[in-house]
């Protein structure tokens, strides 16, 4: 392993003990499996450190504060770089975290496809029903 990783380790460990309240209200709802997904917190994809990452979905959510107003260009490379490696990227502002965490999860949700809401998981689900129960033939 590289210096440059061992750092970046260091680095989402402390990101990891010193969230921000958009993160930890965001991961209070990922934690622990809650979408039927196993979600990571500050999770290095070197060289960055992802807030939020669903590795076995190729996911990765980002929540951006105000600082990120300034870095549009950085962050559109960083999404590119991670898209690159097969990753989704979405991204929240904090604003859109704090006042509208139940949008943002049912985002999340429905970017995975698991939205039991959506019209189109409900179609798949029903498609896959019928096909192992031997109807629609």
């Amino acid at each position: 392993m590289t210096k440059r990783h061992i750092e970046t380790r260091a680095q989402a460990k402390r990101l990891r003990s010193d969230m921000t309240a958009p993160e930890r209200m965001l991961w209070s709802a990922l934690r622990a499996g809650q979408l039927g997904i196993k979600f990571q917190r500050q999770v290095v994809l070197a060289p960055y450190i992802a807030d939020f990452a669903a590795r076995s979905e190729r996911l990765v959510i980002e929540i951006d504060g105000d600082t990120h107003a300034h870095s549009v260009r950085a962050d559109a490379r960083r999404t590119q770089a991670l898209e690159a490696r097969g990753y989704r990227v979405l991204r929240f502002t904090n604003s859109d975290v704090m006042t509208n965490l139940e949008g943002v999860v049912r985002f999340i949700l429905i970017a995975l496809g698991r939205d039991p809401s959506s019209p189109l998981t409900l179609q798949g689900e029903r498609v896959a029903s019928e096909a192992t129960s031997g109807e629609g033939e």
